[in-house]
């Protein structure tokens, strides 16, 4: 685990100090150790975050003939096996890491090794003497890979945009695009980040650059796609489930150092957390979870925690300390997420960092077993079939709120219409109040919802948020929240050999009776405290509502007096929504919040980035 980077181009001059500067920026994703790599076509380099192999695992790591090196981040968790498929094939392994494995497995296969990992992974390989580059992401995301362009050409890589301030000639411009954009989502669906210029490499995609020739491709290698077989016989399923996830958390425990599990008090992690404890058997593991003063799920986790008898440790944090913490946050997502709940990962993280360097969360299971709520509204809608449109449109006309008449509005439209994912922050119709610069949409699904015509509208769900949701907030804010205190999170839900068994589930073996992950709870009944497999979602929620009082002025006046908002948006129209919420007439906490991380990201990246570029000169 670690974070790598990389300057492209013969034109970049200073490479060693350039390249020395961009991986200081990340040093927080590898303290323990560092290594680079200079000619004249490029500069790579890499904080190490040592996990596996700790005494030979140093990077780059070089090929027999030293002609291809590789600088890696992430873990390759069946590297074992395929280091046994290497050596009959006569490769010689100067380490014991996975990283090597990597290397000669792209020496044999090309980039047709990409199906055999098993994994997380961002890596760039380096063919010295054919002065070619290849970069690839994992199937989910789980690893971040950003670029940057100048004129239409690649001319950095890293897993931190952050990296990139440091570029020589690199002007921080904000995109209004993915502004707009996160106002939807409560994040950045975009290719392009908010950084114009900026891009993330899609997962399951990779990126070659040929330096002799010019030529740049970026393809995709692998999708998540539900092919549903409903002759599955549901015992013989519900067995594979429990060994598929077995197997794989027992994969996903391979390290070198010690490993602890993240610990909310539901379904998906305490599964992690059973299946840890029955590995180490009478060794307890260290389990963790957060709190926040009047809203916690410390007594569930608890719970779990004294059934399976791990050295659990309870974390609560209070509105005075989660605010103060905002900036630093944001500072490590390098593109603004409003997701509340990031910060109980960010605090649970440097607690867990005190004991251990690895953690195993939950995180993929309501995507790939269909966890949330959300996705039951489609049985629930069946049962308005027989309503007359007449009678709907009555209700829906009518000149006030009532409860339910969102849903009503949901009722009455395309899925693909309005289900963007598990957040909507502002409406379309709201953005057009609140947004006042220049006209952009947002991103629209069509092309989304087209390759799954024929699925389900609750398995649509499903695959619009492996897509959107998942990539974007929830595997956004592990990687960044916990990387941010040099601590490694593995998430055995998404692995691929669990993402097989997944994409051939039926619709009644996720959901069934109003129950979600049906069949992944019915493989766990007998292991899982029953309170515990019953219970539903709850991952580590933030009592906001409660927090944006009247007397948290400070935080309003750095959203109304913030200059990108004053200048793009209708501050009358935001003032009034914390004066709503304020005075408890509606809750507006989401978008007080979105607003507010904007706010804060816009003077961590743009405004102070500005003050040192006029410092310097």
């Amino acid at each position: 685990m670690c974070g790598i980077a990389g300057v492209i181009g013969q034109n970049i001059q200073n490479k060693e100090k350039v390249i020395g500067k961009m991986v200081a920026k990340i040093a927080h994703r590898g303290p323990d150790d560092d290594g680079f790599f200079v000619d004249s076509n490029v500069g790579l380099g890499m904080r190490r975050l040592s996990i596996i192999d700790l005494k030979t695992g140093r990077q780059p790591v070089t090929s027999e003939n030293g002609k291809i090196l590789i600088f890696f981040n992430g873990e390759i968790y069946n590297y074992k096996e395929l280091r046994e498929e290497l050596l009959i094939k006569n490769y010689i392994f100067k380490t014991a890491s996975d990283t090597e494995v990597i290397l000669h497995l792209y020496e044999e296969y090309g980039e047709e090794m990409l199906p055999k990992l098993r994994g997380m992974f961002a890596f760039c390989i380096y063919n010295i003497n054919a002065k070619k580059i290849f970069i690839a992401r994992d199937y989910f995301g789980i690893k971040p890979m950003y670029y940057l362009t100048q004129n239409d050409r690649i001319i950095g890589f890293s897993s931190e945009i952050k990296s990139f301030l440091s570029f020589p000639g690199f002007k921080v411009s904000v995109n209004d695009k993915a502004v707009i954009n996160y106002l939807s989502f409560q994040y950045n669906p975009l290719t392009e980040t908010f950084f114009k210029g900026v891009y993330k490499l899609p997962p399951g995609h990779f990126l070659s650059i040929d330096l002799k020739r010019n030529d740049v491709q970026i393809k995709k290698y692998w999708s998540m796609e539900f092919n549903p077989d409903n002759n599955l016989d549901e015992k013989d399923t519900t067995q594979k489930i429990y060994e598929t996830m077995q197997d794989s958390v027992e994969h996903h425990m391979i390290a070198d150092v010690p490993v602890g599990a993240f610990l909310s008090g539901g379904i998906d992690s305490s599964i992690i957390a059973t299946l840890m404890q029955k590995i180490k058997g009478d060794r307890r593991i260290k389990t963790f979870t957060v709190g926040f003063n009047t809203l916690t799920e410390g007594r569930e986790a608890s719970e779990t925690a004294s059934f399976l008898g791990t050295d659990h440790t309870e974390l609560t944090i209070g509105p005075d300390e989660y605010f103060s913490a905002l900036k630093k946050a944001v500072y490590h997502f390098d593109e603004p997420v409003a997701d509340p709940s990031a910060l109980g990962l960010y605090f649970l993280a440097e607690e867990a960092r005190k004991y251990v360097k690895v953690v195993l969360s939950g995180e993929g299971a309501d995507e790939l077993f269909g966890g949330y709520n959300i996705y039951l509204e489609p049985f629930a809608r069946r049962k308005l079939s027989w309503l007359p449109q007449n009678i709907l449109k009555f209700f829906l006309n009518l000149p006030f709120q009532f409860y339910g008449k969102n849903y009503l509005n949901r009722v009455n439209s395309k899925m693909a219409d309005w289900y963007i994912g598990n957040a909507s922050i502002f409406k379309q119709d709201e953005l057009s109040f609140l947004w006042k610069g220049r006209k952009e949409k947002s991103l629209s699904l069509d092309f989304l919802y087209k390759q799954v015509g024929g699925l389900s509208d609750s398995a649509k769900m499903q695959y619009i948020d492996i897509n959107i949701w998942l990539t974007g907030d929830i595997l956004a804010k592990a990687d960044k929240m916990t990387m941010a205190h040099s601590l490694e999170l593995r998430v055995p839900f998404l692995d691929i050999e669990v993402a097989k068994l997944a994409k051939i589930l039926p619709d009644r073996f996720k959901w069934r009776g109003g129950v979600t992950k049906y069949l992944l709870r019915q493989a766990f009944k007998s292991v899982v405290p029953e309170t515990t497999r019953n219970r539903k979602k709850l991952g580590f929620p933030v009592p906001i509502k409660d927090w944006f009082t009247k007397d948290r002025e400070g935080l309003y006046r750095t959203i109304i007096n913030n200059r990108y908002i004053k200048k793009h948006m209708d501050v009358g129209y935001i003032q009034n929504l914390i004066d709503e919420h304020t005075m408890k007439k509606t809750d507006n906490s989401r978008k007080i919040y979105t607003l507010l991380m904007l706010a804060l990201w816009y003077d961590v990246f743009i405004k102070m980035e500005n003050v040192n570029i006029k410092n310097q000169n």
